[in-house]
């Protein structure tokens, strides 16, 4: 999406149905800054894929960052604002404005249904806060918003919004910029994420970060699913079995609303314990399920990356088709 501070002023996306679209129109700056709960991390890719010229990763302290759409996200900003300023001397960004990847209780996103959408983003705009207002849990006119249009099944245009308080993304902007780096564009780690996946197969991504869930069903170009949920234990601990918990009404809702079966699982995000998830989603779900580091597309470098959990900064590149 656009950097969710500049929408409001009017997105800087196609009027297109095409997801990678979408996300191929916002800037697309070099270097990658992913701010996550657990973690701060930085990648510098060349023109493809296959060009990684740098990448460097640091651990925050436990409770640095708390991600939440409504309240104070960065408690620790000395830690946070040190592991910002190693990376960056590790990746600089010469100067340029760099992509910044936020956890993804910080933007919501919602697919919305319309008769009639308007082209015009000062007719838009309105149109979702509206229609958004009862779905926010704050004031909408302090939402930034972006969005990108989309068809559903029987055709009726489809709004993909993505949603964030702008107080709350400031605040990750605002760690940035204390260390000298413009922020040029803004998304949350799973929608980067999305770029990895294969749009030849219905691909169902589920993506563990800290303590936060994030189910997704791409349909080739189309988001047709999109959960975000907190669980009560991190990636190591959880049981696979509140995993599919919380997948089979994501699958039920895609089957009923879409037709069809997912053809493919992809997972990240769950360390020791991705094997036995692995066998249990491919068992119940009936396809193959992959971690997402296994893209085909990737080269040695960027399946490094995504192995040790940093798939957002590869998902960013693969934005170009890199």
């Amino acid at each position: 999406m656009t950097s969710l501070a500049e929408s409001d002023a009017g997105p800087k996306v196609r009027s297109s149905v095409r997801f990678s679209e979408w996300m191929n129109a916002m800037p697309h700056p070099s270097v990658v800054l992913e701010i996550a709960a657990t973690h701060v991390a930085a990648a510098r890719w060349g023109r493809d894929i296959s060009h990684l010229a740098a990448s460097a990763v640091e651990t925050l302290p436990e409770g640095a960052i708390l991600p939440s759409a409504t309240q104070t996200n960065i408690n620790d900003a000395a830690a946070v604002r040190a592991a910002i300023k190693s990376v960056s001397s590790r990746v600089p960004n010469q100067g340029q404005p760099v992509a910044l990847m936020v956890p993804d209780p910080v933007i919501r996103v919602f697919i919305l249904s319309f008769d009639s959408f308007p082209r015009r983003a000062e007719e838009a705009l309105p149109m979702l806060r509206w229609r958004l207002k009862k779905s926010l849990p704050f004031d909408a006119e302090e939402a930034a918003i972006s969005w990108m249009k989309q068809s559903n099944r029987e055709g009726k245009p489809e709004i993909v919004a993505t949603v964030a308080r702008q107080k709350i993304i400031r605040e990750y902007e605002s760690a940035a910029e204390d260390e000298g780096i413009a922020v040029g564009v803004v998304q949350s780690s799973t929608l980067a994420t999305l770029a990895m996946l294969d749009r030849e197969l219905t691909t169902l991504l589920i993506r563990m970060s800290n303590r936060n869930l994030t189910t997704a069903i791409a349909r080739g170009d189309t988001l047709c699913v999109y959960r975000s949920t907190e669980m009560d234990k991190g990636p190591e601990r959880v049981s696979p079995q509140a995993i599919l918990d919380e997948v089979f009404p994501a699958l039920a809702f895609y089957q009923d609303t879409w037709g069809g079966k997912v053809e493919c699982v992809r997972v990240a995000g769950f360390g020791a314990g991705e094997g036995e998830l692995l066998e249990a989603l491919a068992r119940e779900v009936g396809c193959a399920a992959e971690p997402v580091s296994a893209t085909k597309a990737l080269s040695a470098e960027a399946t490094s990356l995504a192995a040790k959990g940093l798939e957002a900064l590869v998902g960013w590149q693969m934005n170009l088709g890199g």
